[in-house]
């Protein structure tokens, strides 16, 4: 697994040589992420995978949840260019950019799976952390707009968003409720039609 299909070139522990050492905790913290999983390793072992002594990062991060939420900031501020690429303001329709976005969500947790384990598997408290929750917050608001948007557009009936175990949108698209985290499947039907079917019968639904 590759925290990211653009960013990393190598794996296992990388030296450090250059003079941006919290860039260089970042990029381990995503590479141990991606082998290891969020709970898989220690605060000093991101600093040896980064090639610097343990005591390096407290620098720049009070502890592990720390350096885990930069990468969880790091991780929405990219899910919100996506989606907002992908959402276009609702061009050239509604439900045809809603299909474009389901899609761009699902792109987004395959090609880059440490940043979003990061962001939705670690449980970090998102209001517990100002910075992190406007950033979350403004990466929903385009799922949520885009719900509104196609839901007001579908058979008359207003979007309704609401929220899965996990606290991520659903958004309701007529009749059709859209689990936004749809990642073990393809993009459901509803997203790509003005489908009727109840989020009962959707598998990707919690």
């Amino acid at each position: 697994m590759s925290w990211s299909k653009n960013d990393r070139s190598g794996g296992g522990p990388r030296g450090y040589h250059h003079g941006n050492l919290k860039e260089a905790l970042l990029r381990a913290a995503l590479e141990l992420i991606a082998q290891k999983g969020p709970a898989g390793f220690t605060f000093a072992e991101a600093a040896r995978w980064a090639g610097v002594s343990p005591a390096a990062p407290y620098r720049h991060f009070r502890d592990r949840d720390e350096l885990l939420a930069s990468v969880a900031l790091r991780g929405f501020e990219r899910f919100t260019t996506v989606l907002e690429k992908a959402w276009d303001d609702g061009r050239p329709q509604p439900f045809a950019a809603l299909d474009r976005l389901g899609k761009a969500y699902l792109e987004f947790a395959r090609a880059e799976p440490a940043y979003y384990s990061a962001m939705f598997e670690v449980g970090i408290a998102l209001a517990s952390i100002p910075e992190l929750h406007e950033a979350g917050e403004r990466a929903f608001a385009v799922l949520r707009g885009a719900g509104r948007a196609a839901g007001s557009s579908s058979v008359g009936l207003p979007a309704r968003p609401r929220t899965n175990f996990r606290g991520a949108p659903l958004l309701t698209v007529g009749r059709c409720d859209v689990n936004v985290i749809y990642i073990h499947s393809e993009v459901p039907p509803c997203l790509s039609q003005q489908g009727s079917t109840s989020s009962e019968s959707q598998p990707g639904s919690f």
